[in-house]
């Protein structure tokens, strides 16, 4: 376990997966500011982009769940309260805090799952949004209500929730700031998988170790051709996932995986 200033954790093998245990290949990335629904401060911004950034660098790891503490919530997205006293050098000075902790889990080199219970508005919805899946239990209650305040989505709402349900929809929810629950937001596709109410993180672990105990190479080179693909012509993206089958065809994990296929075992992945 490690800390991030207050407000983020990192756990490795956390508990609540499958058999109990997300597993030894599996990190949980923790938003715990309970008392304010983990709304992001620029401390905990820069805290979360700094944890993204040592999970990126650490080998071990072959998937990460986002998870919260907090019993009513996600993440509420940006602290408006430290917000209402800002002058507009401090907000733009705080911007890049910002940016960076949204790109840290959105570019995360490994599949990424953010379990999702209560509110998961504005920035908190956006940091769903940045991992590959979602998983939530019906009490969820996601939107991106950002023009009711002014603004507009800037964790990357705006460009990833058209790549997960459409252009058209994505505008509806955006221009309305309209709030969907759990069981409704599921049938939009807004996320993915939806749990038993409490179950969220339990499932999202559980999904993380079956993830995990796939091919480590395998793995970043499929989640790299998959967003490298994002919003090109379909024959620049065959260019993008051809080349990163020549990185996987002739590694070490390539040569364990066929090996354990023939000889009926488990595969001991060498991970290079």
């Amino acid at each position: 376990m490690t800390r991030y200033g207050e407000w983020v954790e990192v756990r490795f093998g956390a508990a609540g997966g499958a058999g109990g245990e997300g597993g030894p290949h599996v990190a949980e990335l923790v938003l715990d500011r309970p008392q304010a629904m983990n709304a992001i401060s620029t401390e905990m911004a820069r805290c979360l982009g700094e944890a993204c950034a040592d999970l990126a660098e650490n080998r071990a790891v072959r998937a990460v769940v986002v998870s919260s503490t907090s019993d009513r919530a996600f993440c509420v997205g940006a602290d408006l309260k430290e917000r209402n006293s800002f002058t507009d050098d401090e907000l733009a000075s705080q911007r890049p805090y910002t940016r960076a902790a949204y790109a840290g889990v959105l570019e995360l080199p490994v599949p990424t799952i953010a379990a999702v219970h209560g509110y998961a508005l504005g920035g908190g919805f956006e940091i769903a949004l940045s991992c590959d899946l979602i998983v939530a239990d019906p009490t969820a209650v996601v939107g991106l209500p950002e023009v009711s305040v002014g603004v507009i989505p800037g964790g990357g709402g705006t460009q990833l929730l058209p790549r997960r349900v459409g252009t058209a929809r994505a505008a509806e929810l955006i221009f309305t700031a309209r709030r969907v629950d759990g069981p409704v937001a599921h049938s939009l596709g807004l996320i993915d998988q939806l749990a038993s109410i409490g179950q969220d993180r339990a499932e999202a672990l559980a999904l993380a170790a079956r993830i995990a105990a796939h091919s480590p190479v395998g793995l970043r080179a499929a989640k790299r051709a998959l967003r490298a693909g994002w919003g090109v012509e379909l024959r620049a993206g065959l260019e993008v996932e051809d080349q990163a089958w020549h990185e996987v065809a002739f590694s070490g994990d390539r040569a364990e995986g066929v090996a354990a296929f023939n000889e009926k075992r488990e595969p001991q992945w060498p991970g290079e």
